[in-house]
């Protein structure tokens, strides 16, 4: 009897990966073997990236934010602190898109945020 390989099955599987590898360089886009390999670890990247890029964006969003305070003269710190005592729940996305389209009303929460301050202070004291 012949020995069954089960080609149509492994071709195509093969097919797929090599197709996933398009646009590589080099041996990577031809040969099977290390277009797995190279396919594998693009999938990892992809896989691990996709938590970090939303860090990523969150620290983008931060560094935005501290500009927009000191030119507004307040640290971020003491922006968020203020924020957290005016209990107001807008987050760090929304604050940036503020401050980058509506300096205005940015500017009015800078406000509400030192008055919440002010008045934390006093209590304080």
């Amino acid at each position: 009897m012949a020995r069954a390989t089960n080609s149509p099955a492994s071709r195509k599987r093969r097919k797929k990966v090599l197709k996933y590898a398009k646009g590589y360089f080099g041996n990577k886009s031809k040969l099977f073997r290390y277009a797995k390999e190279a396919v594998q670890h693009a999938w990892q990247y992809a896989y691990r990236d996709r938590r970090k890029k939303k860090g990523e964006f969150r620290g983008l969003w931060i560094v935005r934010l501290n500009a927009a305070c000191r030119n507004a003269g307040i640290s971020y710190s003491r922006f968020i602190e203020g924020l957290k005592a005016a209990n107001i729940e807008l987050d760090r996305k929304v604050l940036s898109d503020l401050a980058i389209h509506d300096e205005v009303a940015f500017n009015g929460l800078v406000k509400q945020a030192q008055d919440a301050l002010k008045t934390k202070a006093a209590k304080k004291a």
